[in-house]
């Protein structure tokens, strides 16, 4: 299956370790190609494809000046995902909280069940 939405783009991109460990780098500052490679046990030519990846899902951002190509990090798209999953984290906390009541409510019940039985 092909990503076409934005945000499908982005979580393929971040599903990889090492594209995630590039970002993690970016966040911290601007970063070249061999200061990207240095703590990665990859090859530059890798490196270089992560980087695509990462900017095809608009993530980052590479600008030059002179010989020198910097990448940088995009949190517009960061963002997205993170209210992405904010809005679906409140919604499966509310279910596991009613999970919860209910789940509280079975165990109080079954003592009454139980001793109904007992007396029998």
């Amino acid at each position: 299956m092909v990503a076409t939405d934005q945000l499908s783009v982005v979580f393929s991109a971040l599903a990889d370790p090492t594209r995630r460990a590039i970002i993690a780098t970016l966040a911290a500052r601007d970063a070249t190609v061999t200061e990207l490679t240095a703590p990665l046990s990859i090859s530059m030519p890798a490196v270089s494809r992560h980087l695509k990846v990462l900017e095809r899902a608009a993530l980052i951002s590479r600008s030059r000046s002179g010989k020198w190509r910097a990448s940088h990090l995009e949190a517009g798209p960061l963002r997205e995902a993170a209210d992405w999953i904010e809005r679906h984290r409140r919604s499966w906390n509310s279910s596991l909280t009613r999970l919860d009541a209910h789940l509280a409510a079975m165990q109080t019940a079954e003592p009454a069940a139980d001793d109904h039985q007992e007396r029998e």
